[in-house]
């Protein structure tokens, strides 16, 4: 999409560079969006009713077009009973194996009673969504991790991991199964700020030349234009850590560069997704339309020492 560069800069009040996004129109409202390209469609997923999608036809113009889920399925009040009817949060979706998954995550705002579902198609367009039910839950009392923000991570030599984690004791790793696609084995820390009230979530990994990139959001969302969320990142030569900063920090001490804080009109960008290695999408707050949250596209480019940069 490289016709869709933006061109123009501005610098914000700490001294980081903010590229300008792609020109959007249309429907952009979103939080905690996941963008895929399937043919000549773009789409995405984000938190809302039954999970909310928009799609493009050109990666700029947005409409929105049916949720996935008319209506909740039973067994989520099973394991999140204080849940808001059909209000799920943060899916992403990626293709794997030929098969369309998506993963998404139900909770109450505060609670470490969560769940992570699954649900798969043959393909965003044909729909028709299969409900693959749950694939890990935590509750209070019995884990010091929360099971909400997944993201679905394809390692060099092909196999799948799951990426998830909000607060608490930080962001998770574990590895799929690849005819499940659900955990097998242990799960690892990859991050985490034990310093600053456990505010780090929404894990995005990408492969480059030798390199996971873990980025994430730190500080705190939903909160308008007063949100102080920000995208930071990392790197290992391990998709299980550990994650060094630019400064080499360790993100499980509350390491991470800070890639995007925002500028006088974009508050608190966060919730991000990184597709394929040159494409970042994440939700901000506009702060000329009374802090709504909507979506943001920028090309993610790479410096010469190997650090993502916009």
């Amino acid at each position: 999409m490289l016709t869709l560069t933006a061109l123009l800069f501005s610098v914000v009040p700490n001294g980081k560079i903010f590229a300008a996004p792609w020109a959007l129109s249309g429907d952009v409202g979103v939080h905690d969006p996941s963008l895929i390209k399937e043919g000549n469609s773009w789409y995405t997923f984000s938190t809302g009713q039954g999970i909310q999608v928009l799609k493009s036809d050109n990666g700029t113009n947005w409409y929105r077009v049916p949720q996935v889920f008319l209506s909740p399925p039973a067994w989520w009040k099973t394991y999140v009973p204080k849940q808001t009817t059909n209000d799920v949060w943060a899916p992403d979706v990626k293709t794997y194996n030929g098969r369309t998954w998506l993963y998404y995550s139900i909770s109450s705002f505060g609670s470490n009673t969560s769940a992570i579902g699954l649900a798969s198609a043959s393909s965003i367009g044909a729909g028709s969504w299969r409900d693959d039910g749950l694939v890990l839950r935590t509750t209070s009392g019995s884990n010091d991790y929360n099971a909400i923000d997944p993201e679905l991570v394809i390692d060099a030599s092909g196999n799948p991991w799951l990426a998830f984690g909000s607060f608490w004791s930080g962001l998770k790793l574990t590895k799929l199964d690849k005819n499940t696609m659900k955990p097998t084995g242990s799960i690892t820390s990859i991050a985490a700020r034990p310093n600053n009230g456990g505010a780090i979530e929404a894990p995005s990994i990408t492969y480059r030349n030798g390199y996971y990139y873990l980025f994430a959001s730190i500080d705190n969302c939903c909160k308008g234009v007063n949100s102080t969320y920000k995208i930071v990142y990392g790197r290992s030569t391990s998709i299980t850590g550990p994650y060094v900063d630019k400064n080499g920090v360790n993100m499980l001490n509350g390491g991470g560069t800070i890639l995007d804080s925002g500028n006088a009109q974009w508050k608190g960008p966060g919730g991000e997704d990184i597709v394929g290695n040159n494409i970042i999408a994440r939700h901000a707050y506009d702060a000329n339309d009374n802090g709504a949250p909507k979506l943001l596209i920028s090309d993610l480019n790479w410096d010469s020492s190997g650090w993502p940069t916009y």
